[in-house]
């Protein structure tokens, strides 16, 4: 049943994923195709600065919505297939007869940034998964959710660089889930503690990689900064 419940969250994730809501969105709305303009990234920043205000709103609750169904969906099928007591004690919250279910939440948040950058429905070509690795984390955990954003926030006032900030945010991800579990829960087992991290590491080094172009900007000035015209 664990291996079924994998499989179910896995692929749960990768279907909701490739449903690419600025892609949808800009369809719909201005009959274009977000990958034919700007920067070419099918995501909400660039659909901010081609399409403006409207089309961002709604991506912007696309991309946030996938990511909370996915994990919350992929969570509900792995408790209905394995109903407390929990057999697996991995995956069962500390002290309780429960399921933690976090790293079925991980999972299909991993299959869900995967699908969004290579969609399913739209040739493989998406965006770069950061408003799907950060909503995630508003079934897995809001504390982290808060701190990723507050991060965010932070680096974007200071920098004015989308990119930068959601690079730092991003990387400092696996750190603050490990930080808060083992303060939050010292339950966790040693074991326990570092396949989470794990999975966080996962999820951050795929949307990373997804940002290298801009890391290249960077490093060369030419990266444009937030409300900076072309």
């Amino acid at each position: 049943m664990i291996f079924l419940a994998c499989v179910i969250a896995l692929a749960l994730g990768y279907l909701l994923g490739s449903i690419n809501s600025a892609i949808l969105t800009v369809k719909l709305l201005k009959h274009e195709d977000i990958r034919n303009f700007g920067s070419g990234n099918a995501g909400l920043t660039n659909t901010l600065r081609c399409f403006g205000k409207g089309c961002a709103v709604l991506t912007l609750i696309g991309d946030l919505g996938k990511g909370v169904l996915a994990v919350f969906l992929s969570r509900l099928f792995a408790t209905l297939l394995m109903p407390p007591p929990f057999p697996y004690a991995s995956l069962q919250i500390p002290g309780t007869d429960d399921p933690d279910l976090y790293m079925i939440g991980c999972l299909a948040g991993i299959a869900a940034i995967l699908g969004h950058v290579f969609p399913l429905y739209h040739q493989f070509k998406g965006g770069k998964g950061v408003l799907v690795g950060v909503s995630i984390f508003l079934i897995l955990d809001w504390k982290i959710f808060l701190i990723l954003i507050g991060i965010f926030a932070v680096i974007l006032a200071i920098s004015k660089y989308v990119s930068l900030s959601s690079i730092i945010a991003t990387a400092c991800c696996p750190f603050a889930t490990l930080i808060m579990q083992y303060f939050w829960h010292p339950e966790y087992t040693l074991t326990e503690l570092l396949v989470h991290f794990g999975l966080q590491c996962i999820m951050a080094g795929m949307i990373i990689f997804m940002h290298r172009s801009n890391i290249e900007r960077l490093r060369a000035g030419t990266e444009r900064k937030l409300g900076e015209k072309k």
